[in-house]
């Protein structure tokens, strides 16, 4: 790559943070619209109903949703945050609003899949601050460093304004050749941030067959956080360009965002919108706008499944009341009640009553319950 563009990266990404410059501000979207069918075995055991595992205190006292809340808010204030949320999770979104503030919330009507629920607050940042620059955060990890991890975010945004067209993933260090992950190569270095180069996507695997997956850590390949960076109208275009079908669902929503037909608008849109997986319809064809960029040394994990959060709380020594009652801390062998969440059985332990979610509807241009 050209050394004046490596210069011109490195200018912006001194230029942060926060306010990464005259005409650019960062937003956070934080998806928290998913199902976490995978997981569900053990937020059953651990709150005696199987709750989506973004509304879960699956590892801490804070759910994952007010964790990824918490941590965004070390770089984006709650103001130019946006939560994508499903109408059947009212109930546990105002359980979020009694724990503390919560964003502006655009509530999907049905699951689309991650295509719709990436690009549907997209459209609505973007009708905000057509010159925004956008972070997408999932609501289910875990990060042991949020400081860092934000202040990495807000570099790579500096170069996602010095490069308008790029769309950056943050790219995780492979340990194991794990096929539940997103696997990206990583091409030519097209730019830097204080925590290394950025490259070029090469290529990208979704959810690779064992023997790829294999192939994959041996050439260095990268897990796929879906923690990605790119200007709004980039995203807007890219789903254009790949999801036809779903942009003309989502872009006449411009004119309702933010009125008394608001929600009205959405379940006309989300009626006939195709379902779709963000990263098979648009990462995978490897667009020649998608870059890489290494997360800076911190602890990530994508808490998908309940063996992948075993391992991550007894390797961190991580505080797990529900861990310690089923008798799991410090065992070389799981306990019955563990290998029975580990399988998908197993009685509740959680101590308490089962909680249901009553039917609430929230507000869509306050967040304010009604």
């Amino acid at each position: 790559m050209a050394e004046q563009d490596l210069d011109r990266t490195r200018e912006a990404v001194q230029e942060s943070p926060g306010w990464i410059g005259e005409d650019a501000r960062l937003w956070a979207v934080v998806l928290a619209g998913g199902q976490g069918m995978r997981l569900r075995p053990l937020t059953k055991r651990i709150h005696g109903e199987a709750r989506p595992k973004q509304f879960a205190a699956v590892l801490g006292a804070r759910s994952l949703l007010r964790q990824t809340l918490d941590r965004a808010a070390g770089a984006v204030p709650l103001g130019r945050t946006v939560a994508v949320t499903l109408a059947e999770h009212a109930g546990y979104v105002m359980r979020e609003i009694e724990q503390g503030p919560m964003p502006r919330a655009l509530e999907q009507p049905a699951d689309r899949g991650t295509a719709a629920g990436v690009l549907l607050p997209v459209h609505w940042v973007c009708r905000q601050d057509p010159e925004a620059i956008v972070v997408v955060l999932p609501s289910d990890h875990f990060i042991d460093d949020a400081e860092r991890f934000m202040a990495h975010v807000e570099d790579v945004a500096a170069a996602a304004r010095a490069h308008p067209t790029w769309v950056v993933l943050l790219g995780a260090l492979a340990d194991t050749p794990d096929t539940q992950y997103g696997w990206i190569e990583p091409g030519a270095q097209v730019g830097a941030t204080g925590a290394g180069p950025i490259w070029r996507a090469k290529r990208f695997w979704e959810k690779p067959s064992p023997a790829q997956a294999v192939g994959c850590l041996r050439r260095g390949c990268l897990w796929n956080t879906f923690v990605l960076v790119a200007t709004a109208r980039t995203l807007v275009e890219l789903g254009q360009r790949y999801l036809p079908l779903l942009h003309a669902r989502l872009a006449p929503l411009s004119a309702f965002f933010d009125t008394e037909h608001e929600r009205w608008a959405i379940r006309q849109a989300y009626a006939p919108a195709p379902a779709a997986n963000f990263s098979r319809a648009v990462l995978e064809r490897c667009p020649p706008e998608l870059m890489v960029a290494q997360m800076p040394a911190l602890t990530w994990s994508d808490l998908g499944t309940p063996r992948r959060v075993l391992r991550l709380a007894r390797r961190l020594a991580l505080p797990t009341p529900w861990l310690a009652r089923m008798g799991g801390v410090a065992r070389r062998r799981p306990s019955r009640p563990l290998r029975g969440v580990l399988s998908g059985r197993g009685p509740d332990i959680s101590g308490r009553e089962r909680w249901t979610p009553p039917v609430v509807r929230i507000h869509a241009a306050s967040g304010n319950l009604g």
